[in-house]
């Protein structure tokens, strides 16, 4: 092993160690925990020192807002390979039920990535290939995207007033699928179809975000019935059958 081998090794597994410490203050005792200084404590090195691995906290969330969310991917995966292409309703079920469970195993894990504000992360907010849900997106729902047409199953009117907004999430949407793999036919990605993505999205943050939070406005001791009804009703105006 050359030199040059070991520094690139020993920083690996220093960046790895670190990024396991701020992942236990985070789970212990919330983000606001989850400092350089309190990091350099735990692994008695100096404050410094650090600043050859991240250049200021937010940098060092944002990595730890990846490493979170590489687990998440891999949480919702097999899920997701486990049931045929045949079965697409099976599929996006099993994605949203998993995202789900993920978030009330971690909700401290699920407050920093999908509840904190991009500018405390450092990470850009609304693009699909950067934004962590939206790595996670590509990663796990691409394949249903490459092969099913996802529109409704009757009318729908997308607002004028969003129209330019979604154009342009589309058309980056598109780039990053195909640099991720999935080659998606142009009348998959009709408007239609981003703005129930995004209709989809908005109801199953806003749900698993009550739950997490306890934040139900009345007195909720299951929310599972009250949340696969969501899903079916989705399905259906997606077209899938429940």
């Amino acid at each position: 092993m050359t030199e040059s081998t070991r520094r690139e090794k020993l920083r690996a597994d220093t960046e790895r160690e670190i990024l396991a410490c701020a992942r236990r203050l985070l789970v212990e005792d919330g983000s606001h925990a989850v400092t350089l200084r309190a990091i350099a404590r735990e692994l008695g090195i100096t404050a410094p020192a650090l600043y050859r691995y991240y250049d200021s906290r937010a940098d060092l969330l944002r990595h730890v807002c990846d490493d979170i969310s590489a687990d998440l991917a891999a949480t919702l995966n097999p899920q997701l390979s486990a049931i045929p292409i045949s079965q697409p309703t099976e599929r996006v079920f099993a994605v949203c039920r998993g995202f789900r469970q993920w978030a009330l195993a971690h909700p401290r894990e699920f407050t920093l990535v999908f509840a904190t504000s991009p500018e405390e992360t450092g990470t850009p907010a609304n693009r699909p290939a950067q934004d962590h849900f939206g790595r996670v997106f590509l990663e796990v729902a691409g394949p249903l995207l490459s092969e099913h047409k996802i529109y409704p199953s009757g009318s729908l009117d997308v607002p004028e007033r969003l129209r330019g907004e979604l154009t342009a999430y589309r058309d980056d949407l598109a780039a990053s699928l195909a640099a991720a793999g999935h080659q998606v036919a142009g009348e998959k990605l009709q408007l239609g179809t981003i703005y129930l993505i995004l209709q989809w999205w908005a109801r199953m943050y806003g749900h698993v975000a009550l739950e997490v939070f306890g934040r139900f406005p009345f007195a909720v001791n299951d929310a599972e019935p009250l949340f696969e009804s969501m899903l079916t009703e989705l399905a259906s105006v997606v077209g899938f059958s429940s």
